[in-house]
């Protein structure tokens, strides 16, 4: 029988399991991969920061955006949607939390080689071109200078808003469409 080199720990007869919390430590404090669950929580709490700590920045930027249009929209006084916008925000800042302490024990389990699966690129996410965006952003601060500096009425946007969503719709169909034919 070999005798084992001093950084490896030898397993107690007793406790197998007191051996494992042991390798894990060791693990741990080893690969600077690996995130700790309880910052990923405690992170949460600003909804999608943890999920950022963890690499999944694309998921953290779209939990922000939810927490805050449905904030921004219960500011508003739509008439009767108060109560279930308000148990949606409940609901999905809770689940922010569960999911950013989720992700860490799997994003650790698969550093240690004990889940399938890729890891997250640890990068910001990539900025691309779109002239349909470029478009309406060009199209909102004109409008916005416009009502800033000149005094433009912008009672009419309050009315037809509903007219982006719905080019935006066709373009989407569109789009689909020319892939599939493709």
């Amino acid at each position: 029988m070999s005798n084992p080199t001093p950084d490896t720990p030898t397993p107690p007869a007793a406790d197998p399991g007191a051996f494992q919390t042991m390798v894990a430590r060791t693990v741990y404090q080893e690969d600077p991969r690996l995130r700790s669950t309880a910052l990923a929580t405690l992170l949460s709490l600003m909804p999608g920061l943890g999920q950022v700590y963890l690499g999944y920045t694309q998921q953290g930027f779209i939990n922000v955006l939810v927490v805050g249009s449905t904030i921004a929209i219960l500011s508003r006084n739509i008439g009767g949607l108060e109560p279930l916008l308000g148990l949606f925000l409940a609901f999905f800042w809770l689940y922010n939390i569960v999911d950013a302490n989720r992700r860490a024990v799997l994003l650790n389990q698969r550093i240690l080689g004990l889940a399938p699966g890729a890891l997250p690129e640890d990068v910001s996410p990539e900025i691309r071109g779109s002239v349909l965006g470029g478009l309406a952003l060009i199209v909102a601060g004109v409008l916005a200078l416009a009502h800033l500096r000149f005094g433009l009425s912008m009672a009419w946007v309050e009315r037809w808003w509903p007219v982006a969503l719905i080019g935006f719709g066709i373009y989407l169909v569109w789009k689909a469409v020319k892939a599939s034919r493709e």
